[in-house]
């Protein structure tokens, strides 16, 4: 009995010395508290520095410290239950405390608090929690966890994101690969010995990075070692930042939850327009209305 109280102690202090290196954002005034679910914003930003310095994109909006963000989920868990919406980061919105209109990607221009309140006040949807991930550390996560799979039903690559696959069927993806893999916005196959592009671009990679998940979250499930889990985090938590009210519990709890999750995918119904901001999405609100019901 001594010995496992000394091991749950040393775990827990181990897991608490981890927890304390994770950056903390000053966002808990524009958090939501209370209600019947939680809501996890999640966003997977980039570094100027690990970008292609030929991709076309490099130029778009740039968040704190050269970043971008490149990916923006809401993760929501309610009544034992969970369900995951992807927010295309060309949606055009009005951009919260300013008195401008653009792509929501360019909200977190002005940090972590402005996307969080674009979000709220454009979909209507309260944020619990906040996390943000470095794609750089998302790569040491999956190769932690010794590779995730996918499966593709033709050769595929991206210049851009530096996807390369030349296989068919399951492909085990290391860290660089599925790095390329949730990055890429100009998909292209190999079919039929034709090079056939992805045309729906954002919402093609919103449908990939949602696989890549549920990959992922079947992967954890399958890895029932504490310690493997325990040391697995520690790989990302130099690139991690949350939200400035998440205690360790909190986090332990977010933690346990995605082991082996099935979170039923949700889709945002939007329309294709040009103008100033160049090609964007606009929200169909009546048709999205019961989605997004979903989430508030």
């Amino acid at each position: 009995m001594a010995l496992v109280l000394v091991a749950v102690v040393g775990m827990y202090w181990w897991a608490n010395s981890i927890f304390g290196r994770i950056e903390r954002v000053d966002v808990s005034e524009v958090l939501a508290s209370g209600g019947d679910g939680t809501n996890y914003l999640i966003v997977g930003s980039d570094t100027r520095e690990v970008l292609d310095p030929n991709d076309p994109e490099l130029a778009e909006e740039q968040g704190p410290a050269g970043q971008r963000s490149d990916t923006m989920m809401v993760l929501r868990f309610e009544g034992g239950k969970a369900k995951l919406l992807s927010i295309p980061r060309d949606l055009y919105v009005s951009i919260a405390e300013t008195d401008k209109h653009g792509k929501i990607n360019a909200a977190y221009n002005g940090g972590p608090k402005r996307l969080i309140q674009t979000i709220s006040d454009n979909l209507g949807i309260n944020i619990t929690r906040y996390i943000e991930v470095d794609f750089v550390s998302f790569a040491g996560l999956v190769d932690g966890l010794g590779g995730i799979t996918i499966n593709f039903e033709h050769p595929a690559y991206d210049l851009n994101s530096g996807l390369n696959v030349a296989d068919t069927g399951p492909v085990k993806l290391d860290g660089e690969q599925a790095l390329g893999y949730v990055r890429s916005r100009h998909y292209v196959e190999i079919i039929d010995g034709e090079e056939v592009e992805d045309p729906t671009a954002d919402l093609g990679r919103i449908q990939r990075q949602q696989q890549f998940l549920q990959a992922v979250f079947a992967k954890l499930g399958d890895t029932g070692n504490p310690f493997t889990l325990a040391t697995t985090a520690s790989k990302v938590t130099d690139g991690l930042r949350i939200d400035d009210k998440m205690s360790l519990i909190d986090a332990m709890r977010f933690a346990w939850r995605l082991r082996g999750l099935t979170p039923e995918p949700q889709k945002l119904e939007t329309s294709n327009e040009r103008n100033d901001s160049g090609a964007v999405l606009i929200l169909d609100e009546e048709a999205s209305k019961p989605i997004l019901d979903q989430f508030r």
